[in-house]
């Protein structure tokens, strides 16, 4: 389980993001621009990640990673239900969210440590 705690220090993590009211819940932000949000109430996370990351997440089990179930999911954002979520996947998740609104300066080098992997 991922505790609310531990989202918001992976989250703040990444450079230049900040932590932001939206609506009545946390935001994470880089640059303004969303990442990622937390309803602790829900024990969910919802993430922005580009289609292709959103299916590749999505396809490891679809009740603990899937996309928001409207027009919101059509455009990347994809729920994560913290208590059931493995801590690795998370933080992969939270990180090609992070990519997909930081700048490219900013998102570079993670983009590239990634590739490190393949």
């Amino acid at each position: 389980m991922i505790t609310p705690e531990r989202f918001r220090e992976i989250a703040l993590s990444f450079p230049e993001t900040t932590e932001e009211p939206h609506f009545e819940k946390p935001s994470f932000r880089v640059k303004k621009k969303i990442f990622a949000t937390i309803s602790t109430k829900e024990q969910r996370a919802t993430l922005k990640l580009s289609l292709i990351d959103q299916d590749v997440f999505s396809a490891r089990d679809k009740s603990i990673i899937y996309p928001v179930p409207n027009k919101w999911g059509k455009q990347g954002w994809t729920h994560v239900d913290l208590s059931r979520v493995d801590p690795e996947m998370l933080e992969d998740a939270l990180t090609m969210a992070w990519c997909e609104v930081a700048p490219k300066r900013l998102a570079q080098p993670y983009l590239d440590k990634l590739k490190e992997f393949e």
